[in-house]
């Protein structure tokens, strides 16, 4: 890790302060309702996100997320105000404003898709890998999940055919340590989700999610496995600032147990890093500050100025290919009696 250029190091300090702009202005306007339905925010888990995508192959490798899945689109190339429009509902969204909060996607970036069901992304990704290994494509895909989702049973099927296929994924488990309302140690009969994967034949692994570098090196380290035909599993152990989603008041933890993990910031552990490295620079580092907050504003000027979604939208992208009603009902007279 300490042999990191200084460009790596302000790279990935940038890609985290995005994220956490974006999240703290999502929150913003969804508390102006500008922002409708459900919202999570990822708020303390920057590191996860940004130290795996970020030793990814963009060109060639895969992401898939769950329902918390702002910084990992951030993290994966995509464009700020288009997820912004996105949680505004509007037609210019990387989902056309139908996806919204827990509904990001966009494969040109390998970002195929936020999912709302918990644990759902994880059989969709180990059919991507399977495809990627198909297609000898090279690639690896990387799928995020939370500390709940591990005890889906779509997990525990997934990881057995990973093995037994030899698929290029890397399984990342974000223990943000609450799920939902309930702590992740009542619902488990292990403290280490990493021995899960030992159950199938698989590397796994517990990194601090919270030290970026630490989480960069792991999964430089899984992405080298799994490109060999050996898929891993990562327990992340992270924790989420905010409550698990925007309409929770946080009852279940205390203020103080909040205020002890802000000590351990990701951004903040990262900077003091570059400090002790000498690779810091206060100046630089405001101007990444400044940036982002540009970026977020024009993320929402953006959003505001775009439009509706027209009303004949809503028959279009249910099914792969042209859609039953193109052109929209004022076409189709008598459509609806169809059949």
């Amino acid at each position: 890790m300490n042999t990191l250029k200084p460009d790596i190091l302000w790279s990935l300090r940038r890609e985290m302060v995005r994220i956490r702009k974006f999240e703290e202005k999502a929150g913003q306007m969804y508390g102006l309702r500008k922002i409708g339905g459900f919202c999570h925010l990822y708020n303390g888990q920057e590191a996860v996100a940004v130290g795996c995508i970020g030793a990814m192959d963009r060109t060639i490798d895969k992401v898939l997320t769950g329902y918390r899945d702002h910084g990992h689109a951030l993290a994966a190339g995509l464009d700020p105000n288009s997820i912004m429009a996105e949680l505004f509902g509007k037609i210019t969204g990387v989902s056309r404003g139908k996806g919204g909060s827990m509904h990001l996607f966009d494969p040109a970036q390998g970002f195929l898709g936020g999912n709302g069901i918990v644990g759902a992304q994880i059989p969709v990704a180990t059919g991507v890998a399977f495809a990627q290994k198909y297609k000898k494509t090279g690639g690896a895909t990387a799928v995020f999940f939370g500390d709940g989702a591990i005890h889906q049973g779509a997990f525990h099927e997934a990881l057995n055919l990973a093995k037994i296929w030899s698929l290029p994924a890397v399984f990342i488990c974000e223990n943000n340590q609450w799920g939902m309302g309930t702590n992740w140690k009542r619902v488990s009969a292990v403290d280490d989700f990493s021995l899960m994967a030992s159950a199938y034949g698989v590397r796994g692994e517990r990194v601090d999610g919270m030290d970026v570098l630490a989480v960069r090196d792991a999964a430089i380290r899984a992405l080298t496995d799994a490109r060999a035909g050996n898929p891993v599993l990562l327990e992340a152990r992270t924790y989420r600032y905010k409550g698990h989603s925007m309409s929770d008041p946080q009852k279940y933890r205390t203020r103080d147990e909040v205020d002890e993990y802000r000590k351990q910031d990701p951004i903040y552990l990262l900077e003091q890093r570059m400090l002790a490295m000498g690779a810091w620079d206060e100046s630089k580092a405001a101007v990444q500050d400044a940036e982002a907050d540009e970026m977020v504003e024009a993320a929402v000027a953006f959003a505001e100025a775009s439009p509706e979604p027209a009303a004949h939208t809503i028959y279009e992208d249910v099914y792969a290919g042209e859609p039953f009603f193109a052109g929209g009902l004022a076409h189709r007279k008598g459509a609806l009696a169809w059949q």
